[in-house]
């Protein structure tokens, strides 16, 4: 049996021991998934338990954290990674608990403990071994990928926005393109300089604005041979028959006029049957001449969690919790943030998989793993939904906050929404590095803009 260092395998006074470790009864908290709620749950777990209570241990495939909804911004070029992203590592150690390193592949519930693949570098040199890590609380926080509902060529054509390491390498081959088309000898062909979006929520949306800006920012900066007016188009698509389908149907008109305004063209009702080398193919036999293209179009659970352990599951892996954030079938186990299937009562719809669904509960269950150690009861989570806001970039925010003045919603634009939506990055980054050091990096980032270029061109 292998093992990473994560603790002790057994429970009550029989332990086997684990190398690297010494003996102790201590509590042993595992955390799968370092995105917003994964994060934030065990900073606050580690700071509260991870002195002397509990081994508390975060697992994540990746070494670093960037918050999800600010990779549109990366794949645009308007957000360098370096700047924002949180070190595992270092983040552990700060805060009282472990890191390692893997992506979880499946799960023994009866010796309770997580599987682990082995992890390699870029030359595919074995980093870490398949090893075990040993649980006495277990909570999934691993989010969503993109679902591509089947489609063919997404695969092969298309690029989601998931992590990092996709949206840089969009944003790569954006610049890697708009040099070749430059330097080619010929003029550029129709269709080269073109980015098709596919999927008009709210990741896809924000692209669309922000590549609009950022592209003809680029432009600006020497190549001439380009002219932005002619050769530089963003489409989105959506098969729905508005942008912004989960949004109130106002703020959805709001953002389909600005983005017409600023030159994006947006189709709706056009469902995408095929992504090919050289663009996109719709269901009615039109085609979009595209270089570049990138699928927003619908999330899942991460495919391992389809009845890992034996747990209950929906069609689109998400693991099924009962009010309290525990899973159906073990009540050792939680899930937390987009991998999390909840339907509370008087509803008939599952929470969302948004950001703010997701620090809602890990504020939630950290107060309820605290309490169980401590023996006393559980309490449902109660979902408030704060309402919507979009951001179109260097453009304009807009938004619509739910009951913000005696119940009532209330319509944003401007300054004010671009505050608010600003505030909800800050709220992650002060949960996760506390309220001093959010503000020296805030600080640190903006002396540091001045003498930078506005659009990251690497």
């Amino acid at each position: 049996m292998g093992y990473d260092g994560s603790g002790l395998v057994g429970s009550g006074t029989e332990y086997r021991m684990v190398p690297g470790e010494t003996v102790t009864d201590r509590h042993k908290i595992v955390v799968v998934g370092g995105g917003a709620a994964g994060l934030e749950l065990v900073t606050k777990l580690g700071d509260r338990l991870g002195k002397d209570r509990a081994h508390v241990t975060l697992v994540d495939r990746a070494r670093t954290h960037i918050w999800k909804p600010l990779l549109h911004e990366v794949a645009a070029g308007s957000l360098d990674v370096g700047h924002h992203a949180v070190d595992y590592l270092h983040h552990a150690h700060a805060h009282h608990f472990r890191y390692r390193i893997g992506e979880m592949t499946g799960l023994d519930r009866e010796r309770k403990v997580i599987h682990l693949a082995a992890s390699y570098d870029s030359e595919g040199r074995e980093i870490t071994p398949v090893r075990e890590v040993a649980y006495d609380t277990l909570v999934m926080a691993v989010g969503s990928t993109t679902n591509d509902f089947g489609t063919p060529g997404v695969a092969e054509n298309a690029i989601a926005l998931d992590t990092p390491d996709q949206a840089v390498r969009f944003h790569q081959r954006l610049i890697n393109g708009m040099l070749r088309a430059h330097t080619q000898v010929g003029p550029v062909r129709p269709g080269q300089l073109h980015v098709t979006v596919i999927g008009a929520g709210a990741t896809g949306t924000e692209l669309a604005a922000e590549l609009h800006r950022t592209t003809r920012e680029v432009a600006k900066t020497g190549l001439d041979k380009i002219d932005p007016t002619k050769d530089l188009k963003i489409t989105l698509v959506e098969a729905a028959d508005r942008i912004l389908p989960a949004v109130p149907e106002r703020l959805s008109g709001e953002v389909m006029t600005l983005l017409s305004q600023i030159g994006v063209e947006v189709r709706v009702k056009a469902r995408v049957t095929e992504v090919k080398p050289d663009g996109v193919q719709l269901a009615d036999g039109g085609f979009i001449p595209s270089e570049l293209v990138v699928w927003a179009a619908g999330v899942k659970a991460p495919p391992f969690l389809q009845g890992v352990g034996g747990l209950e599951t929906t069609r689109s892996n998400q693991l099924v919790v009962t009010p309290m954030l525990q899973t159906t079938r073990d009540p050792n186990i939680f899930a937390v943030g987009d991998c999390a299937y909840l339907v509370e009562q008087g509803s008939d719809t599952p929470i969302p998989p948004r950001a703010q669904a997701a620090h809602q509960e890990a504020s939630h269950l950290y107060k309820q793993i605290v309490a169980r150690l401590d023996g006393k009861p559980l309490t449902p989570f109660k979902y408030r939904d704060f309402g919507s806001l979009v951001s179109l970039g260097h453009y304009t925010t807009v938004g619509n906050l739910m009951g913000f003045i005696q119940g009532k919603n209330m319509f944003i634009a401007g300054l004010f929404a671009r505050v608010m939506y600003r505030s909800l990055y800050k709220m992650h980054e002060m949960a996760v590095n506390g309220m001093i050091k959010t503000g020296l990096d805030a600080l640190a980032r903006a002396l540091t803009r001045r003498g930078t270029a506005r659009v990251k061109l690497h």
